[in-house]
């Protein structure tokens, strides 16, 4: 599987994604996917009052657990 075409028919285009986006891509629930922000895992930023996730962090995140060996 190709890490970074994680969502079918997901929109290459965007730069910014929202949790819930993020949380889509990496098929698990939204509060999950806040989890794995607040510990560090999953890389985001604040922009006034939102937070966003880089398009490529969820592609980045899964990398990562695949090259520690960490099984879900």
């Amino acid at each position: 599987m190709e890490t970074a075409r994680i969502a079918e028919g997901a929109d290459s285009t965007l730069v910014l994604l929202t949790v819930e986006e993020a949380a889509r891509r990496l098929q698990i629930g939204r509060t999950t996917c806040f989890a794995l922000i607040r510990s560090g895992d999953l890389e985001s930023l604040v922009i006034g009052r939102l937070r966003r996730v880089p398009a490529d962090a969820p592609a980045a995140y899964i990398a990562r657990r695949r090259a520690g060996g960490c099984a879900a």
